[in-house]
């Protein structure tokens, strides 16, 4: 790794964390200055003397300032604060959850990776034939149907009508099965447009054409040659999507009653329990900026020809 790549993979780590820094104190301000907790977790006939007593054990009585800086003080450390509602660290009650948002997330991301790559390599060979036309039909159903439109339509047919799937919780494989289709049909809609168009400008390419020259068979061009070129685009596309993968599992996991950070998030959110909704927000902008860092550092390994600099946007 030369000295110009190392300086670029800082800079990159960086942008990171400023991006981590500004989300964090966005939501840090939001949630401090949209209301008193105190006034909503505690019942309304609370005496002032009581309310008073947990806005100072929960530091809300000091200024601004102050509460942000030993926020990311604790932050830094490890600490994320204690929740308001069942007085459990923040990072216990993530930790909790966190393994069933990554597994509903994999399990999603499999499911249509599987589907939409087929599907979009499949209409770039049968280019304006009637399944190419399916394909299409495919992807633009898939991303254009609203995700809470899609779980209820299941919840339907599946739990309601035929009574062969569960409809909320997460006891057993089967629980997993709705929200996953839920949540990975809109990205298979996406991911079968995008590899049907980089796998047909890959098609079009001097080497594809000198591979056929060279008697090799469809399904070998396709495997050996236009596929790995395929995959840098698609590489990148996939840094972008798994940020819209874990926001789309706040709702999936709504839907389904699925005890996962999406869930937590909410119902963080209405119980105004401020330590948790930051902690899961940190959490979920890690998960998303550490995945980008990823994707562009394996776009420079994967392809040579780009250097890792330019990748990452970094000092030539």
């Amino acid at each position: 790794m030369t000295f110009q790549s190392l300086v670029a993979i800082l800079y990159r780590i960086l942008r990171s964390v400023i991006t981590l820094l500004l989300c964090v104190s966005l939501v840090f301000i939001v949630l401090r200055t949209a209301g008193d907790p105190v006034d909503q977790l505690l019942p309304a006939e609370t005496p002032p003397s009581v309310m008073e007593e947990y806005r100072v054990a929960w530091g809300l009585d000091q200024p601004l300032y102050v509460q942000y800086f030993a926020f990311l003080g604790r932050a830094v450390r490890g600490d994320l604060g204690v929740s308001f509602t069942n007085d459990l660290p923040v990072v216990n009650v993530i930790a909790e959850t966190l393994p069933r948002t990554l597994l509903l997330g994999l399990s999603a991301l499999l499911l249509a990776s599987i589907l939409g790559l087929t599907f979009g390599i499949i209409g770039a060979v049968r280019r304006g034939g009637a399944i190419d036309r399916g394909v299409m039909a495919f992807a633009v159903l898939g991303y254009s149907m609203p995700i809470f439109f899609l779980g209820i339509m299941m919840i339907l047919l599946f739990a309601l009508q035929l009574r062969i799937l569960p409809s909320s919780g997460a006891k057993t494989w089967m629980h997993l099965i709705m929200p996953t289709v839920t949540l990975a049909l809109p990205l298979a809609g996406r991911i079968a447009r995008f590899a049907r168009t980089a796998t047909l400008e890959v098609m079009g390419k001097q080497f594809i054409r000198t591979a056929h020259a060279k008697g090799a068979g469809e399904t070998r061009v396709i495997l050996r040659h236009a596929l790995p070129n395929a995959m840098v685009p698609l590489l990148m596309f996939y840094g972008i999507e798994i940020g819209l993968v874990l926001s789309g599992a706040v709702v999936t996991e709504t839907i389904f009653a699925w005890p996962g950070l999406g869930r937590l998030l909410v119902s963080s959110v209405y119980m105004r329990d401020l330590p948790v909704v930051q902690g899961v927000i940190l959490t979920v902008t890690l998960i998303i900026v550490m995945s980008n860092l990823l994707v562009d550092i394996l776009h420079a390994v994967i392809d040579p020809k780009v250097s890792l600099a330019r990748t990452l946007g970094g000092a030539k």
